[in-house]
């Protein structure tokens, strides 16, 4: 049996929601699987948490870039620490790195590695990263990025000094400051709640099937649903799905914004269509978050100085 250490019900905890002991618990039951843990939880109906949490970890920036023929890009680019990721000479690479990636025809992060670097055509991307990280002294990743190209218009957003960044696309045939404010609000909502699709109808049918499973699980598992007809359990597992799917499609979200407290993402947008005439809609939305699912590294600070000055 895997040993389970506090840091591991930490964690859990700070994922789900959950109890210590309900956290001790699933870690014991599932050998001490993360993943799996969560997943315990969520069937006894303990977990707080819908989806699972990304464990952020790598500091860093995301940046974005915007051209004025309607093409987009979002950047990742890491840091051991925060205090290089505030380091101009850092961002100026991540400036650089955007530039680069907005030109780039690259598939993969492996060939945009390979590219000759715009900056300087005698290295490659691989080679500037290489000489960046000698000249800062810590190790530095280009993690990512997406494009938007040949957009009818896209708006860009950045959230709290690079930790989130956001792409919003739309359909629309009129472009004007009403629109593109909507369409910023719609990017900050994006950043705040971290929709997963526009709308339903993107969300994979595995998804479906796996998350029915999940319900279905937590249903058998309370007591007050016990000997209630089958078309009434149906119903209710129906009706969470369906509560679940307006939380991470943006469209069904509640706008953050709506006086009512009711209006929807897409009745917003067609709101701010009709004032202007216009067929106004959200196409595709990229969120990029500092960090996203990876392990952070975990330093005492008072350690790691003695730790220097003992190696002086």
């Amino acid at each position: 049996m895997a040993d389970i250490t506090a840091g591991m019900v930490k964690e859990l905890r700070e994922m789900t929601g959950a109890g210590m002991m309900d956290c001790k618990k699933a870690l014991a039951a599932t050998e001490g699987d993360m993943d799996k843990a969560v997943e315990f939880l969520r069937e006894k109906g303990l977990a707080a948490a819908t989806k699972k949490a990304g464990r952020i970890a790598a500091e860093g920036v995301v940046k974005t870039l915007l051209s004025d023929d309607h093409n987009a890009v979002v950047v990742e680019v890491n840091s051991e620490t925060d205090f290089v990721a505030k380091n101009a000479e850092f961002n100026e690479f991540v400036d650089a790195v955007a530039a680069q990636a907005m030109n780039s025809n690259a598939a993969d992060m492996d060939a945009f590695m390979q590219e000759t670097w715009a900056a300087d055509p005698s290295l490659t991307v691989e080679q500037a990263l290489s000489s960046k990280v000698a000249r800062i002294g810590e190790k530095l990743s280009i993690r990512r990025f997406e494009k938007v190209t040949g957009a009818d218009l896209v708006v860009s957003y950045i959230h709290g000094d690079g930790k989130i960044g956001v792409l919003v696309e739309a359909a629309t045939d009129v472009v004007n400051d009403d629109i593109k404010e909507a369409l910023k609000n719609i990017a900050m909502q994006i950043a705040a709640l971290h929709p997963q699709y526009v709308c339903d109808s993107e969300v994979p049918e595995e998804f479906k099937k796996h998350e029915i499973e999940i319900i279905k699980a937590q249903i058998a598992n309370d007591p007050k649903v016990a000997g209630k007809p089958e078309k009434v359990i149906e119903g209710m597992i129906q009706g969470k799905l369906n509560k679940e799917l307006k939380e991470i499609c943006l469209n069904d979200q509640v706008y953050v914004k709506a006086e009512d407290g009711k209006q929807s993402v897409a009745a917003y947008l067609a709101q701010v269509g009709k004032a202007n005439n216009a067929k106004l809609s959200v196409k595709k939305f990229v969120r990029f978050e500092r960090g996203e699912g990876m392990e952070k590294k975990q330093e005492n600070f008072a350690e790691e100085v003695a730790k220097q000055m003992a190696g002086n």
